[in-house]
């Protein structure tokens, strides 16, 4: 049976998907934009301000599915620009302080809500 995981408080999700779902001992999250669940808006200060809103938001979802960050094995980022592959990366690595899980970076055409940073991933207990 597989269980669906949101954030406390998000907006709905922008299609016919969850946030996320749990089956067994796994979780599979999907990518996260930098919206901010409290207030719906979307953080576009910086692409760092941007990166550290997704990672947040991984952060509420591996939790609220009672998972750790050090559960995560497998992450893909989305980027509208490879400039901004080193900031994201000094953002993204200090959520994974130990050892990063697999990873694959690409650069888009577009994404969601026009946002420049998308993330998703996958854990396993």
């Amino acid at each position: 049976m597989k269980k669906v995981i949101s954030i406390p408080g998000a907006p709905a999700p922008i299609g016919p998907y969850s946030q996320a779902i749990v089956k067994n001992d796994s979780l599979f999250v999907s990518g996260q934009i930098p919206l901010n669940p409290q207030s719906g808006e979307l953080v576009l200060d910086s692409i760092s301000e941007a990166t550290k809103q997704v990672m947040e938001n991984i952060v509420s979802l591996v939790q609220s599915a009672e998972f750790k960050m050090t559960d995560i094995v497998k992450c893909s980022i989305f980027l509208k620009s490879m400039d901004n592959f080193a900031e994201v990366n000094a953002v993204y690595s200090s959520y994974f302080p130990e050892v990063p899980p697999a990873r694959e970076t690409v650069q888009v055409s577009k994404l969601p809500m026009d946002v420049p940073v998308e993330i998703s991933c996958i854990a396993l207990k």
